[in-house]
């Protein structure tokens, strides 16, 4: 396993429960080891990812395909 980090930058202004939801869906995906939102910056999200299983390319794709613009910035 090789774990590596991601931040992503979440374009839409999403209230405290849709960014929960957001993190559950994000984290239910194969590879993803943990995904939350900086409480302090919340268009920011931190993304842990096992690099043998999926890539940050597929993690954006799960984020976009949510109806959210995202990039990688980090």
């Amino acid at each position: 396993m090789h774990v590596t980090d991601m931040v992503m930058h979440i374009d839409n202004t999403l209230g405290t429960d849709s960014r929960r939801n957001v993190e559950r869906t994000i984290t239910g995906n194969k590879g993803v080891v943990e995904a939350h939102f900086n409480e302090k910056r919340p268009h920011l999200m931190l993304v842990s990812y096992d690099t043998d299983r999926t890539s940050s390319f597929e993690i954006l794709a799960q984020v976009t395909g949510q109806q959210l613009g995202a990039e990688r910035v980090g």
